[in-house]
């Protein structure tokens, strides 16, 4: 995903590989005919042939394995005949053999089609529900160009413990990005549950304070409700952003999540949160009283918002991702380019790739239309 999505298709050597897959079965019948008639009688290549209907059954469906498992018998009763054997016992013997192996291919073709058609029925429902729990952000909100890295450490997953979105408000734009402690479809439901708190109350909020609280509230009904749910035991890291229009500000609240970078013309620093704020579903255990930064944000800056699966990426030595120092060697980069080269570098950087959910959001305030 990454950097305007969340995955990108499948590649061109993903596609090679397949394209080679279903082209060895072919591939083991010309090289058995050359190879038998090119060598003494003495020399036997045919048994080989036994190859190509099983090679078939990883690639191709159940009548093409069946095809090429006929054509593998034809061939070898062809080669019988140029020796000049006839319908020797031998011949029968591996013929037989032949079809045995074409029909358990068959079989092991049938298994396969029918599990790849229930994994795309599954991934199906998994897009449908990722488009619906985390939509993709827009390109542009008002002044506000959004470039969004996602990506779930599960092999295969859409969703995973962290989550953001943005919503355009009257008189601002405001930004929530969130990590969900754990892992699993416990995190998930809980990102489902603040998602949807947040969308529910982004709109009415007079602040970011409030809305603060209505996250944790919403999660705390969720847990009444269903108080077996795993989602109520868990504790989520927030960032709560808001741009006002017309004020070259930007406002930001942070339940102890890590300090957005913010880079303009003085640099790469990061936001300097006074008074974090307890995470959300832990505000019970201490009081808290949630205080609100402002800072500069003029035309052309830009504010990296990121989970801890960046900042927490690890190399084989232990030593922690810089990516305040990436961010400044990226200065003059296009910021629609940066979630791909961050992806890109976490993903070489980290030992044995991305262990961890991986979000980031580039917000980029343009500057203002003449008049």
């Amino acid at each position: 995903m990454p950097a305007a999505g969340h995955r990108h298709p499948p590649g061109t050597a993903a596609r090679t590989q397949f394209n080679l897959g279903r082209a060895l079965p072919f591939l083991v019948l010309v090289l058995t005919v050359l190879a038998d008639l090119i060598t003494p009688d003495r020399e036997r290549f045919d048994r080989l042939l036994v190859a190509a209907p099983a090679l078939a059954a990883v690639t191709w469906p159940v009548r093409a394995t069946v095809a090429i498992g006929i054509t593998a018998m034809g061939v070898r009763a062809l080669l019988d005949f140029t020796r000049g054997q006839g319908f020797a016992s031998d011949l029968l013997a591996s013929e037989a053999i032949l079809a045995a192996v074409t029909a358990a291919a068959a079989w092991v073709s049938r298994v396969r089609t029918r599990y790849e058609r229930d994994l795309r029925e599954v991934t199906a429902v998994a897009e449908v529900v990722q488009r619906v729990v985390l939509r993709p952000l827009p390109e542009r909100l008002g002044r506000f160009e959004l470039h969004l890295l996602y990506v779930a450490a599960a092999a295969k997953a859409r969703i995973g413990g962290d989550f953001y979105e943005a919503v355009r408000i009257p008189g601002a734009v405001r930004v929530m990005l969130g990590d969900v402690q754990g892992k699993g479809l416990g995190a998930v439901e809980t990102a489902s549950v603040l998602l949807g708190s947040f969308r529910a109350a982004v709109n009415d909020a007079p602040d970011l304070g409030v809305l603060a609280d209505r996250l944790d509230e919403g999660l705390a009904r969720y847990g009444a409700w269903d108080p077996d749910s795993d989602a109520a035991e868990r504790f989520a890291t927030v960032v709560l952003v808001e741009f006002p229009d017309g004020q070259d500000v930007v406002r930001l609240l942070s339940c102890g999540h890590p300090a957005p970078l913010l880079q303009g013309a003085n640099g790469v620093e990061p936001v300097h949160f006074a008074d974090p704020s307890l995470p959300v579903n832990l505000a019970g255990l201490a009081e808290n009283h949630h205080r609100i930064e402002e800072v500069p944000f003029g035309p052309g800056e830009r504010l990296l918002l990121y989970t801890d699966g960046v900042s927490e990426t690890r190399d084989r030595t232990g030593t922690f991702y810089p990516l305040e120092l990436r961010l400044r060697g990226w200065a003059r980069e296009p910021a629609a380019e940066l979630p791909e080269l961050l992806h890109r570098d976490l993903s070489a950087y980290g030992a044995g790739g991305l262990d961890d959910d991986v979000a980031a959001v580039v917000v980029v305030r343009t500057p203002a239309a003449p008049g």
